[in-house]
């Protein structure tokens, strides 16, 4: 599971703290640019697979504005647009908040979180809970068991994650959201989401596209999804817990990596030098390591 060391954390010139993991990047063709680690071990792809998800609530007749088809493949930061969005989404299909099933949860946006209340609206998911609720009314599946990977809804979203990823589904176990997780491979889920963004289905034209028009509803102001994605035509980019992160342009390049200590420390910097590789300057600034009042090192990408 460790894989390889990705980032280096850097104290007076001595490398104090290693964050190792798995990555790959794909040329256009689809061929492997680049990896480390082990491209084949099974992961759970977490909510960086929402785009995937929000293409099987499309293709099973979600019609609902870009703005708010990007909140269902969003981790948002709770804001209220964020919270709007998703109660909009259930008021199309004659629900409110009390049928959500997702975990009550406070804002993940920092300022919001210190002084707000848990609730089912404000959780991270609950566009993407409020898309599957708005999906089984539009198919009259029952909404009590939607999350059950029983359910017809969950059954298409399985479907369409092992056409896009050329994968049969190794184990379901549960999100943080409380919605089924699916375990594949990491190559795997490179391989879906450039197919999504290089697809010229319509469903999955109009989920990528969504969210590079809306990054905002993606993730949230100032946050690094949203930010990369506001400063980097065509690109497409999502996060997940456990340090997941799948990023893709026009063309078909693609990278994706999983770190294996879940922590999110490393995940600008090995962003940007993903992207490096590619030949985008995302004019980064290196991470400040502090010494007091003073940077003394910093953290340093390894790929």
């Amino acid at each position: 599971m460790l894989g390889e060391v990705l980032a280096e954390v850097t104290r007076s010139g001595v490398v104090e703290s290693v964050h190792a993991g798995h990555i790959v990047l794909l040329n256009a063709d689809g061929s492997i640019l680049f990896q480390m680690g082990d491209p084949t071990l099974d992961i759970y792809s977490r909510s960086s697979l929402k785009s995937i998800q929000a293409s099987a609530m499309v293709r099973a007749g979600l019609d609902i504005e870009p703005r708010l088809l990007a909140l269902v493949c969003a981790s948002h930061a709770g804001t209220t647009m964020h919270q709007q969005g998703a109660q909009a989404i259930l008021a199309k299909a004659g629900l409110d908040e009390h049928s959500l099933q997702c975990v009550l949860d406070r804002p993940l946006d920092e300022e919001l979180r210190r002084t707000a209340e848990s609730t089912r609206l404000a959780m991270n998911c609950s566009g993407k809970h409020a898309g599957m609720l708005a999906t089984c009314v539009i198919n009259g599946w029952p909404i009590d068991s939607y999350l059950d990977p029983a359910h017809p809804l969950q059954r298409a979203i399985k479907a369409e994650v092992e056409e896009m990823s050329g994968e049969n589904i190794a184990g379901i176990s549960i999100d943080g959201c409380g919605a089924p997780l699916f375990l594949f491979s990491l190559l795997g889920l490179a391989r879906a989401i450039r197919n999504l963004t290089i697809s010229t289905d319509q469903v999955h034209q109009e989920v990528a596209q969504a969210c590079r028009d809306f990054p905002e509803m993606v993730s949230g102001p100032g946050r690094l999804a949203t930010r990369m994605m506001q400063n980097i035509d065509g690109l497409f980019m999502k996060d997940g817990a456990e340090a997941v992160n799948v990023s893709s342009l026009s063309d078909g390049r693609t990278f994706v990596f999983k770190v294996s200590d879940g922590s999110l420390r490393a995940f600008r910097t090995i962003v940007h030098a993903c992207l490096k590789d590619f030949g985008i300057d995302t004019s980064f600034t290196p991470e400040k390591v502090m010494g007091g009042p003073r940077v003394i090192g910093t953290i340093r990408a390894t790929i």
